[in-house]
Order: C-alpha cells, then sequence, then structure tokens
C-alpha cells in the first residue's frame, strides 16, 4: 500500500450528507426504508444497486452517516469533479480498481461508511452482474455488508445520465446485513472473495427484487 494517495477525511462527508438531504428530500420525494440497519457507529459497508446519475447523492442524503463512495474517475473531472473530492469521494480508475479499493479498506479500518455500487456501472440496477471490488473489500475488512435497493432514480426509457425531475418519488430501501458467516471461515482467501461476491450479489438482487413489489416502484427496463 506504499505511496497510495492519503485517504479523505470525515469533514466532506460530514458537509456533503446535509447538501444531499437537500437533493433526497427537497429536489426528489425520498422515502427511506430500513435506515435502522445501518449502524450508528463503526466501519460498515452500503451495497447499493445502480440505474441512474443520481443514486449516490441520494443514498449519502438518507443514510443518516457522512459515507465515502467508489465514484468512476471519469466523474472526477471540472469543477463538479473538484465538489465531489471536496466531499471525501473516492475515484476508481477505469481498468484497475485496486488502489481505491486499498483506500476504502483503510476508510473502513477508520470506522468509516463506505458506499459501493457491486455492478460497476449503470444498467437496469437488478444486479445481473457483481464485480469483484465488493467481495475483496468485505473480506478484507471484515466490516457488515448492507444491501441497499435504489429505485426512481431513473424510468424506462430515460438515458443512464438522465438528472430526475423536481419531486420525482425514489425509494431507498436498506436490508439487514448479509450474512457472511461462511465467508469468515475461509479467511482472506480467493475462494472467499468468490463466495463473499456470490452472497453480496444475490442478497442485494433479492432485495431490490422485493423492494420493487412492496413498493410499487420499478427499475427501468435496461
Amino acid at each position: 500500500m506504499t505511496g497510495r494517495p492519503k485517504p479523505p477525511g470525515p469533514f466532506g462527508p460530514g458537509w456533503a450528507r446535509w447538501v444531499a438531504w437537500v437533493i433526497a428530500h427537497g429536489w426528489l420525494s425520498t422515502r427511506v426504508l430500513g435506515r435502522q440497519h445501518v449502524p450508528k457507529r463503526g466501519p460498515v459497508i452500503l451495497a447499493v444497486n445502480h440505474s441512474g446519475l443520481v443514486d449516490g447523492p441520494v443514498v449519502l442524503g438518507v443514510a443518516g452517516r457522512g459515507m465515502h463512495f467508489l465514484i468512476k474517475q471519469e466523474l472526477v473531472r471540472g469543477i463538479g469533479g473538484r465538489i465531489l473530492l471536496a466531499a471525501g469521494q473516492v475515484p476508481v480508475a477505469r481498468g484497475s480498481g485496486r488502489t481505491a479499493l486499498e483506500t476504502a479498506l483503510e476508510l473502513l479500518e477508520r470506522e468509516r461508511v463506505v458506499g459501493i455500487f457491486p455492478e460497476g456501472t449503470r444498467g437496469a440496477g437488478r444486479v445481473a452482474d457483481v464485480q469483484a471490488g465488493v467481495g475483496w473489500l468485505a473480506v478484507h475488512s471484515g466490516a457488515p455488508v448492507i444491501p441497499v435497493a435504489c429505485l426512481g432514480t431513473r424510468l424506462t426509457g430515460e438515458p443512464v445520465n438522465t438528472i430526475p425531475k423536481l419531486r420525482r418519488p425514489v425509494v431507498i430501501s436498506f436490508a439487514e446485513q448479509v450474512d457472511l458467516a461462511p465467508v469468515r471461515r475461509l479467511g482472506k482467501s480467493r475462494e472467499a472473495v468468490s463466495l463473499a461476491i456470490d452472497l453480496v450479489g444475490a442478497a442485494l438482487a433479492s432485495h431490490v427484487a422485493s423492494t420493487e413489489v412492496a413498493t410499487g416502484i420499478v427499475l427501468p427496463d435496461a
């Protein structure tokens, strides 16, 4: 880990959560379910499905704690990028996310909250595919993983970079933490990472599907 950039401090996520709260509850009309599942202190990984441009800010605004989201390197360009970095978000380089994961690991060791999109990119948000990063982070940090369903930020027919209209109904639902006891028995092996990917992916996909049914807010077709 020598030469890795210094991880962001807690100040950025501290102010950013209140800006994000305005996005979630002022701009959008966000309903929050299951927030009691997010620990009030200590390290935690929030694994969020990803369909829309504002998924990260909305989750940040309702989680009840400041967060460091892993975001695409392309998002940290220009003035908007400087704001994201000042807010304590962690850029992920295309083709190599190891540095970002190590930074996220150090943040978890400092008992912070790290948000990650296991799918790796915006799409339908139904968690059809899960990247290795969430499994690696879960195994190496030992932190609890909370599946988070994010619905309503993008509708069928809208591009993935759509800014949702004012007062659009959105649902953010936090599930109970994933049972990773079978993973812990495997230590920090490749088998442990592979199993963690499967367990987190299955739990998140199931939670997203059940939240759609329970709330009537559905994800886009593609």
